[in-house]
């Protein structure tokens, strides 16, 4: 068994973590709290929801009881305070002072009684964990809950259904579900490119590299997919002629060909990258970031090395119905990504439990999820030139066109 000492950032203690079948397992050595009860952190494999079940989660922020954060839970809400007349009438004072589109003369103040936040196991989703976690969703509604959508087909029948309101996909998703008239608003853009290749061969830094090599991707027919076949294109290498591509269905399975060695690469999002460079560790193999796919993209396309990869979208029928609440989610997650990135441990620990993944995973991944909360308007130049440039490999992958301008709010 391989193990790696780590820090336990709320009883100062000590841990190693073993692997565990597909899982990780930590186990805990006191010192000198006997208090502390986190005896494990461990969790399913990454890309996977434990259960649809929300969870009410009332401890305080910096409670040092992890076995409940350290649960394989998948969803959490956490409880809201209404505010007092001096918060409301600041409140009101603000919401008067914001843009009037979208937006009735009179919207309501009052926080919504409950809002399910959707989002993917992987970077974005942290700044909404966190968000939840540090009461910054106070003004947006009384009870927030977070819910992991599992794979796109899950989110693609969430939003056809109208199960899901507010939540976090793909750009090129978003603009693919606005052209087919599934009402999807794109609010902001919460990374700038997760996606890295990751190999036990350190010599793989080029895609042109790749030419007889094999890579396991995660999710056919989705962002990372079509990114990579977009910079093949650009080395003027083809799928399964040049390069061996090894679709698997969530991106723990992609870890477990690479870790096995029965694939030379795996192009992975963050959190996930950041899991396979641990797992790999514990295997007593060693695993690293060799190809940094932003840059890729950028040296490629002679576009800027930032790809607006997610952020934010809601239905039509919320925007709607709760334009205020939207601007005010919005106006949080500004406050909640840099919170995110100036404090990675106080983050992963809020993280760890709703996305199934040992904090130390999480908060190795956030330096490389380059997290940002940008308005969708302010940032649509960019998210064009990647549209165009992603439809130059298949129109297709947007809905056929670049959305038109209510698409971005």
């Amino acid at each position: 068994m391989v193990a790696s000492a780590l820090k336990c950032h709320s009883c100062v203690s000590t841990k190693a973590y073993r692997l565990s079948g597909v899982g990780m397992v930590g186990v805990h050595e006191a010192r000198g709290d006997p208090a502390c009860s986190c005896a494990t952190i461990s969790g399913p494999p990454t890309g996977t929801v434990a259960s649809d079940t929300a969870h009410e989660h009332a401890a305080p922020v910096g409670d040092t009881n992890h076995a409940q954060r350290s649960a394989s839970l998948h969803s959490m809400a956490f409880p809201m305070i209404h505010p007092n007349r001096r918060t409301a009438l600041a409140g009101i004072a603000a919401l008067l002072a914001l843009p009037a589109l979208h937006r009735p003369a009179a919207a309501a103040t009052t926080p919504l009684p409950q809002l399910t936040l959707w989002g993917p196991p992987a970077g974005p989703s942290i700044t909404l964990v966190h968000a939840i976690a540090s009461d910054l969703l106070r003004p947006v509604a009384d009870k927030v809950l977070f819910k992991a959508w599992r794979t796109p087909d899950e989110l693609r029948a969430g939003l056809t259904s109208g199960t899901m309101q507010t939540f976090v996909l793909p750009t090129q998703s978003a603009a693919n579900l606005f052209n087919k008239g599934l009402g999807v608003r794109l609010v902001n853009v919460m990374t700038n490119g997760l996606l890295y290749l990751l190999s036990a061969d350190p010599s793989l830094t080029s895609v042109a590299a790749l030419k007889g090599r094999s890579v396991a991707i995660p999710f056919r027919n989705d962002t990372p997919e079509y990114v990579f076949r977009r910079l093949l294109a650009a080395e003027r290498l083809t799928a399964d002629g040049d390069v061996a591509l090894h679709f698997t269905g969530t991106p723990m399975e992609a870890i477990q060909l690479l870790v096995t060695g029965r694939a030379d690469t795996a192009l992975l999002p963050e959190p996930a990258a950041s899991a396979a460079i641990l797992r790999a560790g514990m295997a007593g193999k060693t695993v690293t970031r060799v190809l940094d796919i932003q840059r890729a993209w950028g040296a490629a396309t002679g576009l800027a090395t930032v790809l607006p990869q997610a952020g934010l979208g809601v239905s039509a029928a919320f925007l709607a119905e709760h334009p205020a609440a939207v601007e005010a989610l919005h106006d949080a997650l500004v406050k909640a990504t840099a919170a995110v990135n100036a404090d990675p441990a106080r983050a992963a620990n809020d993280a760890a439990a709703p996305l199934g993944l040992p904090w130390p995973v999480i908060e190795q991944a956030i330096p490389h999820s380059n997290l940002v909360a940008q308005r969708a308007s302010a940032v649509r130049e960019p998210m064009e030139a990647v549209f165009r440039a992603l439809a130059e490999f298949d129109p297709k992958i947007i809905g056929g066109a670049l959305p038109a301008a209510d698409f971005y709010l």
